[in-house]
């Protein structure tokens, strides 16, 4: 298998795929096209903390998605595994990421899949929010290598940066008055993360970094974006959502681009050695 990963023999069976808040199933598409990317920087920084080179580090993406992370660090020369529950979403990790070394898995954060003790860095990308805290984090640190790390990280946009976004979010929330994020890196499950690594007792270290770039994007993609968000969806229901939509399209009719800046925001937890 590649990166030389092993899997346990049993099969996984908790890692449900029933449609939901937070099932991405019909998402797919927007999701693999539209989405942006993460910090390079931030990236630099995690695989600091790991202290190896690149290429002796294993490593394992859980909640990959369409692999948006983590062909970015596959790309650094990392052994890869992706695992992933949703079946539309790993097929498109699969599709858009064929040129790189990844292994593809199915599995969640709750159950992995995988055998003690194998990987130096786990990360969830913009997915750690929708798991059980208690149980996935037990799995994680059973899966990481003595003073191996947990990174997880989410990428929001920074919508004070620019006037045209700050409209459209005000515009949101008249559609949607009782909106309340749950993917966002500014979410309350983000603000107490480092107080819960902590008190949880299974890592005996937490670092916080962020880091911020600039997408700049046609009027399609930014449109696009939205299309793959699931939780504003869920909550504004298909005709206020799709109103909302129209609201953008007419906004940016004569928009020639888009400047959107992200954040990205990573907390990492070390198992003890």
């Amino acid at each position: 298998m590649k990166g030389g990963y092993n899997k346990k023999e049993e099969q996984v069976t908790n890692c449900s795929d029933q449609i939901k808040h937070g099932d991405y199933s019909t998402l797919s598409d927007a999701y693999s096209k539209y989405r942006p990317g993460y910090s390079e920087n931030v990236l630099s920084a995690i695989l600091g903390l790991v202290d190896k080179p690149p290429k002796n580090i294993r490593f394992v993406d859980i909640g990959a998605g369409t692999g948006k992370w983590t062909r970015l660090v596959a790309k650094r020369g990392c052994m890869t595994t992706a695992v992933e529950p949703n079946d539309e979403m790993r097929s498109y990790g699969i599709s858009d990421n064929k040129d790189l070394d990844i292994a593809w898995l199915k599995g969640c954060a709750e159950d992995t899949g995988l055998e003690d003790s194998q990987v130096e860095l786990v990360t969830m990308a913009s997915s750690f929010h929708w798991t059980d805290f208690e149980v996935a984090t037990k799995e994680i640190r059973r899966i990481l290598t003595p003073g191996g790390w947990f990174v997880a990280l989410w990428n929001q946009r920074l919508i004070e940066e620019n006037p045209l976004l700050i409209e459209i979010e005000q515009h949101l929330k008249k559609l949607v008055p009782n909106l309340k994020r749950v993917s966002s890196g500014k979410s309350d499950f983000c603000n107490t993360l480092t107080d819960r690594f902590i008190k949880c007792g299974r890592f005996n270290d937490v670092v916080y970094m962020e880091g911020r770039h600039i997408e700049r994007m046609t009027a399609d993609r930014y449109v696009g974006i939205w299309r793959s968000v699931n939780d504003v969806r869920v909550q504004a229901g298909q005709e206020r959502f799709e109103e909302f939509i129209d609201f953008i399209k007419a906004r940016l009719r004569n928009a020639d681009y888009i400047d959107a800046t992200y954040l990205t925001r990573a907390w990492a937890a070390k198992r003890p050695v």
